[in-house]
């Protein structure tokens, strides 16, 4: 325990659990959105549909600092959105860890989107259109028919949206900077290990944290699906 402990150092460490905490809240705090906003772009027609498919995929698109200066200029403690959620909600985003993980939320949320519209189009609508036939709402047949055949679609979009989290870089630093024990994520810490003369050696191990729990995500989020598809099958 004591090996694993000295692994890296306590600076190190911090940045781990808070790249965890990050990653964690944007993942729990975007999914809801990203549920609504895949079923909306998978069986919705209206006006602006591609606009809003754009909208949602343009962090993929733009560079990660000119997103991390967009919410810098929109959430900041000077801007007007931001000043008002510091006096109403006491809430401060710049330079804090609810900053980053705000800015982690927005770079994996197309990804997110992106697995739940493809579980949603490989739903057959017919079993929707069936339920709405013996007289159910929309949201009540969403609850209980819509929502348990994507399941495996939303269990990975939240991986692969927390994997994503994890490594987010750009948008983060330009947003919250890089303060250890406040807003040093794992990339950041990474980074600052690398500008030290000899910092190599942590800069490797962690990396290679990183790389842990990017591959374990990703296996827990294939073993979920497949899980799920089983269960669904099986029925």
């Amino acid at each position: 325990m004591s090996a694993f402990a000295d692994f890296l150092e306590p600076e190190g460490w911090q940045a781990v659990i808070l790249s965890l905490k990050v990653s964690f809240w944007a993942t729990l705090l975007s999914l809801p959105l990203a549920v609504w906003v895949g079923y909306v772009l998978a069986r919705g027609q209206f006006w602006g549909k591609q606009l809003l498919n754009g909208l949602v995929h343009l962090p993929l698109i733009l560079p990660p600092v000119v997103t991390g200066y967009v919410l810098l200029v929109v959430f900041g403690r000077r801007a007007p959105l931001g000043t008002w959620l510091e006096e109403v909600f006491g809430l401060v985003l710049a330079f804090r860890w609810t900053g980053a993980a705000l800015a982690a939320a927005v770079m994996a949320f197309p990804l997110m989107v992106r697995a739940i519209r493809l579980a949603v189009e490989n739903t057959e609508p017919g079993l929707e259109a069936a339920a709405a036939t013996l007289g159910a709402s929309k949201p009540f047949i969403f609850v209980t028919v819509t929502l348990p055949l994507i399941l495996p679609g939303i269990l990975t979009g939240a991986i692969l949206g927390f994997a994503k989290a994890v490594g987010e870089f750009g948008a983060t630093i330009t947003f919250v900077s890089s303060i250890p024990g406040e807003t040093q994520t794992l990339p950041s810490a990474i980074y600052a290990a690398l500008q030290v003369p000899g910092g190599e050696g942590q800069a490797a191990r962690l990396v290679i944290m990183s790389l842990v729990l990017a591959l374990g995500a990703l296996i827990i989020s294939e073993v979920l699906a497949h899980r799920m598809a089983r269960k669904r099958t099986a029925r």
